[in-house]
Formats: C-alpha cells, sequence, structure tokens
C-alpha cells in the first residue's frame, strides 16, 4: 500500500495518519461540538455534527490544496521554501503547545436554536487558522516528483476525512457521560497538548533534515 501512495505523490502515508490521528485526539472546538450535541440530540445528533464538522474540513482542506498546488506549478523554488516556512510554523504551535500553561483544550461556540449539521459546519469554518495549518500540513507529506495534482491532493484529503470520521464515531459511541468526562479532564487535556507539541516539533525536525 506504501507504494501505491508513494506513486501518487504521498511521501509515507502511515505517518500521515499517524499525524492526523495525534491532531484529532487534541481536544478542541470540534471535539466539543461533536460532545455536546451526542449529549443533547443522541448518537444521530452527534453524527449530524461530525458530518457538519468534515465538511467544513473539506472546505478548508480545499482551499489550502489550491494555494498550494498553485505554488507548486508556479515556482518549485518558493514551494520549498513553503515547506521549511512550514516546518517553521508547525514548530512554533508545538512549542505554544508544549508549554502552555492552560488546559489544552477549547470551547463550543454557541450557536443557539441551530441544526447539529449546522453546528459542526460553523464551529469548523469560523477556525480560519486551519487553513494555514494545512498548507504548512499537506507539504510535509508530498513529494513534487510524484504527485498527480489534484488526485494527489484529493487522496491526501480523503484519508484525512476517513481519519475524522473514524474519530468521530468513537467520540459519537464511547457514550455522553464518559466522553464529556474525559474530555473536560484537565490532566488529560495537558498531557495530549504536550504530546501534540512534541510531535508538531518532531514534523518540523524532520522537514529541516530531508
Amino acid at each position: 500500500m506504501q507504494a501505491l501512495f508513494h506513486s501518487l505523490g504521498i511521501t509515507d502515508i502511515w505517518q500521515l495518519i499517524a499525524a492526523t490521528m495525534v491532531f484529532l485526539l487534541l481536544p478542541g472546538p470540534g471535539t466539543f461540538c461533536v460532545l455536546t450535541c451526542a449529549a443533547k440530540g443522541g448518537v444521530r445528533g452527534g453524527f449530524a455534527a461530525q458530518a457538519g464538522l468534515m465538511l467544513g474540513d473539506v472546505v478548508l482542506m480545499f482551499l489550502a490544496a489550491a494555494g498550494v498546488a498553485a505554488l507548486l506549478h508556479a515556482n518549485p523554488l518558493l514551494f520549498h521554501g513553503l515547506q521549511y516556512l512550514g516546518a517553521a510554523y508547525l514548530a512554533y504551535l508545538g512549542a505554544r503547545l508544549l508549554f502552555a500553561r492552560g488546559e489544552g483544550g477549547g470551547t463550543v461556540v454557541p450557536f443557539s436554536n441551530a441544526a447539529e449539521f449546522r453546528r459542526g459546519f460553523l464551529v469548523t469554518l469560523f477556525n480560519p487558522k486551519a487553513i494555514v495549518f494545512y498548507m504548512a500540513f499537506f507539504p510535509l507529506f508530498l513529494d513534487p516528483a510524484t504527485q498527480q495534482g489534484a488526485l494527489t491532493f484529493i487522496t491526501m484529503g480523503a484519508v484525512i476525512s476517513c481519519c475524522t470520521f473514524l474519530y468521530g464515531s468513537v467520540l459519537v459511541m464511547v457514550g455522553n457521560a464518559a466522553a464529556r468526562r474525559m474530555a473536560r479532564n484537565r490532566t488529560i487535556a495537558r498531557l495530549a497538548s504536550r504530546a501534540a507539541g512534541v510531535f508538531l516539533i518532531g514534523f518540523g525536525i524532520k522537514l529541516t533534515t530531508q
């Protein structure tokens, strides 16, 4: 399978999956949104919010991929510059998580009387930093020599969406009470933030040594 994805321009599919899962495990607005909707609307409400989150992610990934693809075709040298800027940005995010004193979690954006699907969609779209993050994230796993343009970005987006769906399904099915307690536990949130910070810094270093 590794060879198949590499032929599409994805350098390491397993690292892509591992990185995505680590980022998903870090409590944030999306996590709390799914938990809240599952608590109020049951399984159907939780999955409706999850569908909204995934659609929002698709929109942001499309915008990010369009920017990366345009830069790759216009000037490969600038693309490599983006890789190093992305590495610095990821290291910066990692350092903030690693040395943060807060809980490392997020809060749910309140949308009164809104459907669960719309709630999840807007929670994602109201996080414009995600576009910058994806623009830094995509080049880490992209091989300019073998990339297949839109097909490569669609494949990467599909992998990320599958990981998001699996993680969201666990959030919904684990149970409202237990999941909410775990998500609000300050110790778990802090440890998750530290682990994600180390992971981000490690990927930044990995990129600069390639």
